[in-house]
């Protein structure tokens, strides 16, 4: 049975480059960084959990929220393959159950704060708004788009940001929890407009400070799907 199934929906993304000395600290045990066309990416994503279980039940006021969490990009080789991935600086969700339990069993690091969304749907535009208070401030993640999505194109950014389906979180220096993660492939929403207002230092620290005043190379937005979260796995490098 997986450890969590839900729906992800409305995934809105604002990819930054970034120096890889900068995330080699982050990097777990038997992973490297994963980079497109020679760029390193870290991605600030905003997104809707809905139908949330956890080993098949629902929790009570944990079934539909927010979350925005600030990831990166890795691969590890296994059977001559690369499994691609994802490690996340920061989870941020409104809901304590699902930090309590993250944090204790994957060593992730997920944070409750008060988070807010509103998605407007009308026949011409799709907006898709994400906020959430740290710091005594509420921080601001917002995407306009057309209003129908359309398939991802083989090969391009838009499906290097969205498919990686493993996630990895550093325990220590030679050990790391991997585990995957199951959806179909994604639609995409052709993006109009954005608007990022988020003091990176206060959310995230002072090596992603920088962030605060530079624009993304990109922003998406996906459709989502269902998704499995699957069993950890324990790695042990030598």
């Amino acid at each position: 049975m997986p450890f969590l199934t839900a729906e992800w929906r409305k995934l809105a993304m604002a990819n930054y480059a970034v120096d890889p000395e900068l995330l080699a600290p982050y990097v777990p045990a038997g992973t490297e960084l994963d980079l497109w066309q020679d760029t390193c990416y870290v991605s600030l994503v905003g997104f809707m959990f809905r139908n949330v279980r956890l080993l098949g039940f629902k929790i009570p006021f944990h079934v539909h929220f927010p979350e925005v969490n600030l990831r990166f990009y890795v691969r590890r080789r296994e059977d001559g393959d690369w499994k691609r991935g994802v490690v996340f600086i920061s989870e941020i969700v409104p809901k304590p159950a699902l930090t309590i339990v993250a944090n204790a069993v994957y060593k992730e690091h997920y944070e409750t704060l008060p988070m807010r969304h509103q998605w407007e749907e009308a026949p011409d535009q799709l907006r898709v708004t994400y906020e959430w208070k740290k710091g005594g401030a509420w921080h601001h993640f917002r995407v306009d788009a057309a209003p129908g999505s359309i398939p991802i194109e083989r090969g391009s950014e838009t499906e290097f940001i969205t498919e990686h389906f493993w996630g990895y979180a550093r325990i220590n220096d030679r050990r790391t929890n991997e585990y995957e993660v199951t959806h179909p492939t994604w639609e995409a929403y052709p993006v109009r407009g954005y608007q990022v207002d988020v003091n990176f230092g206060k959310v995230y620290g002072k090596d992603f400070d920088f962030l605060t005043n530079r624009e993304p190379e990109s922003v998406l937005l996906a459709e989502g799907s269902p998704i499995t979260v699957e069993s950890r796995r324990k790695l042990f490098l030598e």
